[in-house]
């Protein structure tokens, strides 16, 4: 037998290890689109005729309240995409619902200004929030009374209305300009406290820049991640549409902002990155970004050919990849039966999260990565 001292010193060191983890160190699933609820029948035709077939078909998919995605199906990471409309009213009356002679949407937050959420102006715009602040708020709800639970990465995409779908006579849209680019800062503000947050200037270091601090001191440790969520940019870093104006006028390194931007490696705001194929070469290259200290988003498929074709290949590189947030339209069992599949995307036993296959480390425990206070 161990002496008393002894074996409250091997208890105290295991449960320590996790206190130990850094944030980076596990892995979550989360759910692409997440607030995506699809057309119904009487608005299809005039979206197969709008986008193409194919197009269409790959949006015949549907997500449950945020809530439920949590409580019922494991995820903990979202995307939610983003329009601007400062006015209010900019999306309203979608051709979706003109043309087939369909009403217009009811809720009164498609006239008020704000964030607005959907998919594809006109054509593509149930969701189970129509504003960030109403995504937020469910989130923020699910998080008050679920104290305990791991880190929620938060992807959002910044959307403009398709050319194309101008030129039926679609909503014109607004540019994603400074303006309303700080707008969605302060609304995930009005939300959000900053001790809710994990952002940039927690991150930075005094005298480096946000990319340096990472590489160098690191993130966060898992344990002051819990009961916190986390903003990750989706647009493209190259053109840089978003993420310049986003950087511009002193927020080079993010000073002061609430997003974590979708960068570059040797850019100063280099700390998250997005590398949604991890087939191929790019397992390789996901799982070096890890190695190196990144935090990484990659996705475990393409609704909804990857289920057409039956094939886990993009799953099973994911999950081998190291990436922090893998995220997926099908995180449920029974998701894709409607197609004839049994495609599905879990960690063993329905985990929450669990420890980061290449750098989580020996000392990393599962069974106390998450333990909801409910």
């Amino acid at each position: 037998m161990f002496p008393k001292e002894s074996l409250w010193s091997c208890v105290a060191l295991s449960l320590g290890r996790n206190d130990d983890l850094r944030m980076n160190q596990v892995q979550v699933i989360g759910t692409h689109n997440s607030y995506h609820i699809e057309t119904t029948y009487a608005e299809r035709k005039v979206l197969e005729s709008a986008v193409g077939l194919t197009t269409a078909q790959n949006l015949y998919y549907s997500h449950p309240s945020i809530s439920d995605q949590f409580t019922y199906q494991s995820v903990r990471g979202l995307e939610i995409d983003l329009w601007a409309d400062s006015t209010g009213g900019m999306y309203a009356t979608p051709l979706g619902r003109k043309l087939p002679n369909l009403p217009y949407p009811t809720e009164k937050e498609w006239l008020l200004p704000g964030t607005k959420v959907l998919h594809v102006a006109d054509f593509d715009i149930n969701a189970n929030c129509h504003t960030l602040i109403n995504c937020l708020e469910q989130i923020k709800a699910w998080s008050k009374a679920n104290k305990g639970h791991t880190l929620i990465p938060i992807m959002l995409e910044f959307k403009i209305p398709d050319a194309s779908l101008i030129a039926l006579g679609g909503a014109l849209g607004e540019a994603w300009d400074t303006t309303n680019l700080e707008t969605v800062d302060a609304e995930i503000r009005s939300v959000f406290k900053e001790s809710d947050m994990i952002t940039p200037d927690d991150v930075r270091k005094k005298g480096l820049t946000l990319e340096q601090s990472v590489l160098k001191h690191g993130w966060l440790s898992h344990q002051d991640a819990k009961n916190k969520v986390m903003f990750l940019m989706d647009n493209d870093p190259v053109a840089g549409l978003i993420r310049n104006p986003y950087r511009a006028n002193g927020h080079e390194n993010l000073e002061h902002r609430v997003i974590f931007t979708n960068s570059i490696p040797g850019e100063p705001d280099a700390a998250f990155l997005k590398r949604n194929d991890p087939r191929g070469d790019n397992l390789a290259i996901i799982r070096d970004l890890v190695r190196k200290g990144y935090f990484v988003r990659t996705r475990s498929d393409e609704p909804i050919q990857t289920v057409l074709l039956n094939s886990t290949a993009m799953r099973d590189a994911a999950m081998a990849s190291g990436a922090q947030l893998i995220s997926t339209d099908f995180p449920s069992v029974g998701m894709a039966s409607r197609y004839n599949s049994s495609f599905v995307v879990r960690f063993e036993g329905g985990a929450t999260v669990r420890c980061n296959t290449l750098i989580g480390g020996n000392g990393c425990k599962e069974q106390g990565l998450e333990k909801l206070k409910n």
